[in-house]
């Protein structure tokens, strides 16, 4: 009888292996520690949750930062996972970096609600050129310098204080990097948000993960400013995204311009526990709590397949 309860035990381990495969070779106790990127931060703390209550005696702590937080304690081993909200550079990889594919979302260009010149903002967009002479050059200083017919209006430009993806994906699209950025530096996309929506004339831009409420609606106070990708001067409707559905329908067909890959980066390859909740957060499971947290999309199946199979 103790020989038949044996073997029952070791075939339904096998088939839990095989049927999650994040619960293989499982660890019952231990700490998993993530820092960085604002954007990952509420989906991971959501995976932290789950995967606490899947396996007793494990914990996870999850801390944010921003995505250079994130490189910079993964790289120097003081966090088992960094989360980085942007591709990574070659030096990191240099430096024993392994980057996941995890997430995915976008960066939006963000105005207060209440500013003047929204019908005209919407109705033309700002073209790539217009956010260049905000943000790189500093040619443009106020609004009837970017829309055509517009009243003078002062324009005031934020930008991120932290290292962050967010400031590295809008500096990528306007082909420079996060130094390169003018205007005032406001810390985390909280910060950010909260200073356009006080700033009639100001501009700025957040991560997908921040600018929509749970209701699926852009954030009270807040608009969104319509990228004129093609640049034929008007504000397609592909472009003026006014909730988070059309978000969602225009980063998933590739034809939103800031739309960007959100990644952990682990030293080496992941084992133990670590490895355990990579693939939790990359499962069906996982992917479940990606979809009721709401701030970042999951990976296709065969994306997230992929994944799982670099690590085993």
């Amino acid at each position: 009888m103790r020989r038949a309860m044996t073997m029952f035990v070791i075939g339904a381990t096998a088939l839990l292996a095989t049927a999650l495969p994040w619960a293989q070779a499982p660890v019952n106790k231990g700490t998993v520690t993530l820092s960085g990127a604002w954007a990952i931060y509420p989906t991971a703390v959501a995976w932290g949750a789950a995967f606490e209550k899947a396996k007793p005696g494990v914990k996870v702590e999850v801390s944010a930062g921003g995505a250079g937080k994130g490189a910079a304690d993964a790289i120097a081993g003081l966090v088992d996972i960094g989360m980085v909200s942007r591709d990574p550079d070659p030096a990191e990889l240099q430096k024993g970096i392994t980057p996941l594919f995890m997430l995915h979302d976008a960066v939006f260009g963000v105005v207060s609600d209440k500013n003047p010149l929204l019908a005209d903002i919407r109705k033309s967009g700002l073209k790539k050129q217009a956010l260049v002479d905000m943000y790189i050059t500093g040619a443009a200083a106020t609004w009837d310098q970017v829309l055509s017919g517009a009243p003078k209006r002062p324009i005031h430009v934020y930008t991120r204080s932290d290292s962050c993806g967010a400031a590295a994906s809008w500096a990528s699209y306007l082909g420079k990097k996060q130094e390169d950025l003018k205007g005032v530096g406001i810390y985390g996309d909280p910060g950010i948000l909260e200073t356009v929506q006080r700033d009639p004339v100001g501009i700025g831009f957040a991560n997908f993960a921040y600018v929509f409420g749970r209701d699926g609606k852009v954030l009270p106070g807040v608009a969104l400013v319509p990228l004129d990708a093609d640049a034929n001067g008007k504000g397609d409707p592909g472009e003026i995204l006014v909730d988070r559905a059309a978000a969602v329908k225009a980063i998933e067909a590739n034809t939103y311009p800031v739309a960007r890959k959100n990644y952990f980066f682990v030293k080496g390859k992941p084992a133990g526990l670590v490895r355990e909740f990579i693939a939790f957060c990359l499962s069906e499971e996982g992917t479940k709590v990606v979809d009721q947290v709401g701030t970042s999309l999951p990976l296709p199946k065969a994306d997230r397949e992929k994944v799982l199979k670099s690590i085993e």
